[in-house]
């Protein structure tokens, strides 16, 4: 069972807004250019990075995700208190 993984992720406020988004990567869009330009969090303007980081570091709905998704393809939306994350894992360890 992986303990760490890297990802980078799009937060957005509405899930219609973050089901575009993945509409829009499923079609060939750039996700770092979308996080960019879209997500709410502060990682968006490194493009959405957050680095790697423990199983059970991050909020519940987000950890299970990222442990679970499959690798290097964009899944959501995924609902947490902070609004609808789009999430491409790079890498589990």
């Amino acid at each position: 069972m992986a303990k760490t993984a890297a990802a980078l992720h799009i937060l957005v406020k509405q899930k219609a807004k973050a089901e575009k988004l993945l509409a829009d990567l499923e079609q060939g869009a750039h996700f770092q250019t979308l996080a960019k330009k879209h997500s709410t969090c502060p990682s968006g303007k490194q493009g959405g990075v957050l680095g790697e980081f423990r199983r059970g570091q991050m909020v519940p709905a987000f950890d299970k995700a990222v442990f679970s998704c499959p690798l290097l393809t964009p899944y959501g939306p995924v609902k947490t208190a902070f609004g609808y994350h789009i999430i491409k894992v790079l890498w589990r360890n």
